[in-house]
Parts: C-alpha cells; sequence; structure tokens
C-alpha cells in the first residue's frame, strides 16, 4: 500500500503547482486538535507566516508515537507536544494543533498557510534550502525492524532483493532507496509495521524511537530490530523561511535546555537522561 493518490499526485507536479496545491489542502481539509490537558493549546487562527502572534498554528501528523499520538481518549499527546506546549510556554505563544500528512507540510510552509510544523522531521540540506529549521531538538538514527523469526537480515546490505515497507517523504523511505530492494510506501509507521507484522513485507526502514516504542508498548507483535543505527541524524522545528517566529521558537527551545524542562519531558517519554544536543545540525549552514 502506497500513500493516498493526493501523494502520487503530488509527486507529478510542478514545484510551484505543489506548494499551491497544499495551500488549498490545509485551508480546506485542515483540523484542530486540542492536546490532552489542553491547557497549551488554542483553537483560534494565527496570521501563519506573516509576522509574530500569541497563537501559531502548527501541523502535525500524530500517527508516530511516542513523538505524537492520539491517547485512548482521543487526546493528542507526545513527546513533540509536550516539548512544543513547553516552548511556547517560555516564548509567549499557545499553540494551535493542526493535523496534516507528513508530505504536505514543507509545501504548506512554502505557501505560508501554517506558522510551523513539529511531526519528528529531520533536519536535511534539501529541507533547510526551502524552509528555516530550529536548532535541533532530537538525536535519532535510522533502524531496521524485521520480524522476530527472520534470521536473514542482520544489516543493511541484506535487504538488497527483499520487500522493504517505509513511510512516504521520510528520510527511512530515501535510505531503504539504496538497498536495490522491492520499496513500498505507506501513510504512516503503523501501517508499515503491520504490514511487517503480517508477513506481507520483510523490513521496515524507520527512526529507531518509533520503532522501538513501537515494539516497547506491544501495539505491533513479533517484530525486532537488527543491526547498527544506519544513520545519526537531528530532528528540528520547520518554519517558513524568514518567519520571525524562528528566534522565538529558538529562545524558547535553548530556555527548556537549560532550565531542564527538557530533561524532564525526556525522561517522561524515553526514560533515559537526554543527550547533549549541538546548536546546528551537521551539515547545514
Amino acid at each position: 500500500m502506497v500513500r493516498l493518490t493526493r501523494s502520487r499526485f503530488l509527486r507529478q507536479l510542478t514545484a510551484g503547482f505543489l506548494g499551491l496545491f497544499c495551500a488549498l489542502v490545509f485551508a480546506a481539509c485542515g483540523s484542530s486538535t486540542t492536546p490532552a490537558g489542553g491547557d497549551a493549546a488554542s483553537t483560534g487562527a494565527s496570521p501563519a507566516a506573516g509576522g509574530a502572534a500569541d497563537t501559531l498554528t502548527f501541523a502535525i501528523e500524530p500517527t508516530f508515537a511516542p513523538f505524537e499520538f492520539n491517547d485512548s481518549n482521543g487526546q493528542l499527546t507526545g513527546f513533540d507536544v509536550d516539548l512544543l506546549n513547553a516552548i511556547g510556554k517560555e516564548a509567549g505563544f499557545t499553540v494551535n494543533y493542526q493535523t496534516a500528512q507528513f508530505d504536505g507540510m514543507i509545501p504548506a510552509l512554502q505557501a505560508g498557510t501554517i506558522d510551523g510544523a513539529i511531526s519528528a522531521m529531520t533536519i536535511k540540506p534539501e529541507r533547510a534550502q526551502v524552509v528555516d529549521f530550529s536548532r535541533p531538538y532530537y538525536r535519532s538514527g535510522l533502524a531496521i525492524a524485521v520480524q522476530s523469526s527472520n534470521t536473514d537480515i542482520t544489516s543493511f546490505d541484506h535487504l538488497s532483493g527483499k520487500r522493504i515497507a517505509a513511510q512516504t517523504g521520510t528520510t527511512g523511505a530515501s535510505k531503504a532507496e539504496e538497498a536495490n530492494g522491492d520499496v513500498r510506501l505507506f501513510d504512516n509507521l503503523p501501517l508499515a509495521l503491520q504490514e511487517l507484522s503480517n508477513g506481507n513485507v520483510d523490513a521496515v526502514v524507520h527512526d529507531a524511537p518509533a520503532i522501538l516504542y513501537a515494539i516497547k508498548t506491544g501495539s505491533v507483535k513479533n517484530i525486532k530490530t537488527v543491526g547498527d543505527l544506519l544513520t545519526e541524524e537531528y530532528y528540528g522545528i520547520p518554519l517558513p523561511k524568514g518567519s520571525p517566529n524562528l528566534e522565538r521558537v529558538n529562545q524558547g527551545l535553548t530556555a527548556i535546555i537549560e532550565n531542564g524542562t527538557y530533561a524532564e519531558i525526556y525522561r517522561k517519554w524515553f526514560g533515559a537522561e537526554p543527550p547533549e544536543l549541538p546548536e546546528t545540525a551537521p551539515g547545514i549552514q
């Protein structure tokens, strides 16, 4: 299963029309979501990208636990949600969360229909050419997941000729294309992992924290990770190029790193002490 027809259509468009199309999709189909607790979110609209505001609209795809997902009560929660709410508290803005598909976020930022996005997005040079990223807020890496009984795949080299699942628009999808296998793109990680659990694909390439969280919580069965991490990556918060809110986000993020709030949030979701984070991602000017 690949992403919805919308994604297949998007890839056929020119870059300019892509941004316009996604702007229309966000305006017509985006939905606001209140995080668990509701204290730090607002459902009011904000003047996206045009200037600093007290309420900022951020796109989020709540299918990527433990970073962003809906809890058993349907409330938006996760590491990214707690993080952005804490940043907003320090920087003096509230957050209006708008659900969206991952691969539509950068086009929407380019079109100026949202103020930012938070969805465990890896800072990459090609992305940094079209949007501005905050300083890194999470260190991650890609992992390979296979069925628990699989003994044939123990490294990336063993993916050649195999059926590999990944999420459309992610660094995992880009890496999977290097394996000379049959890459199958999915709308989100849960769908990809379920296909693996069902035996319809041989492996999944995705961010290690999300795969490990799915295994830990039992949301998928009979899956394990193999080999070393394939990459070292840093997540950042993307905003439109030239956004006046970039400085506010960075100031808030730096403040919570320095005052210990970041460490509290990290321990809550990952049960470990956070690593040191650079002020800029490697390879990004």
